[in-house]
């Protein structure tokens, strides 16, 4: 869990926080993944006008593992356009998920991300947010807090990382082909009882004050008001929606991004 103490930032006249999860890249089919790769691109083009820090929570790789000299092959248009960002001054942090879950050293030094493999906590502006993937916060889901463990497992991640490149990452494309967003199922609100996020949320707040939780994993462009003054916004995802985050000092706002425009996503089922 999030530490205690949080990163503070203070943004500057002008400037945005922005917020996006679960883009999937190299999600099969391939051809598909590669035009929203490019329209990713395009779309950090636009925020970098106004962008003062960014965050990438987690699952922006459908799958994900590095060797010590070996990168998975591909990508190069938006690992380029990162590298840009953070080279012209934009402060990207970067949240592993449960697809990107084998994310090391190599974004940080290669690109100039700063990688977090845990929620954490951020004060912007005055502001309290708690930020995370959002995967690991149903304590029940036993199954798949056993096989998270085992991906973050460091005896089984350097067995696996003997195996040849071209065979691991084989295994893992294959894996990543047949989940269940592969086969097009959808989410959909299970209804506040059965949101896990929100049942978690509404428990940090009994001895926490936070004013945004900010999300992913769920693929439901969410916007849940908790309380008076708390907050639940779910990223949504890049696959059908293009939904996104942004925080000027004032405002949080979820949006999508379409034919090169911002729109303002309206659906709220917390009101």
């Amino acid at each position: 869990m999030a530490s205690k103490t949080p990163i503070n930032i203070e943004l500057q006249k002008g400037k945005k926080a922005y917020f996006c999860s679960d883009m999937h890249l190299g999600l099969y089919p391939y051809d598909k993944s590669a035009q929203r790769e490019k329209m990713i691109v395009l779309w950090l083009e636009v925020i970098r006008k106004d962008a003062q820090i960014l965050f990438l929570q987690g699952d922006i790789f459908d799958f994900w593992y590095e060797y010590r000299k070996v990168a998975p092959r591909g990508f190069v248009r938006f690992l380029g356009k990162l590298a840009e960002l953070a080279d012209s001054g934009i402060e990207i942090h970067y949240f592993t998920g449960n697809h990107d879950v084998w994310v090391f050293d190599y974004l940080p030094k290669e690109i100039g991300l700063q990688v977090h493999y845990t929620d954490r906590l951020f004060e912007i502006s005055g502001k309290r947010f708690l930020i995370g993937h959002g995967d690991e916060l149903c304590k029940t889901d036993y199954g798949y807090r056993f096989l998270k463990g085992c991906f973050k497992n460091k005896f089984l991640q350097f067995l696996f990382s003997r195996l040849h490149p071209n065979f691991a990452l084989a295994i893992g494309h294959t894996w990543s082909k047949h989940s269940r967003l592969s086969k097009g199922v959808s989410e959909a609100f299970l209804g506040e009882d059965k949101e896990h996020q929100i049942q978690f949320a509404k428990q940090y707040l009994n001895t926490n004050e936070i004013d945004f939780f900010v999300f992913g994993h769920r693929h439901i462009p969410l916007d849940y008001k908790l309380n008076d003054k708390s907050r639940l916004i779910n990223l949504g995802e890049w696959i059908v929606s293009n939904t996104f985050a942004t925080y000027d000092g004032e405002n949080m706002m979820l949006k999508k991004y379409e034919n090169d425009i911002f729109i303002e996503y309206t659906r709220n089922l917390g009101e």
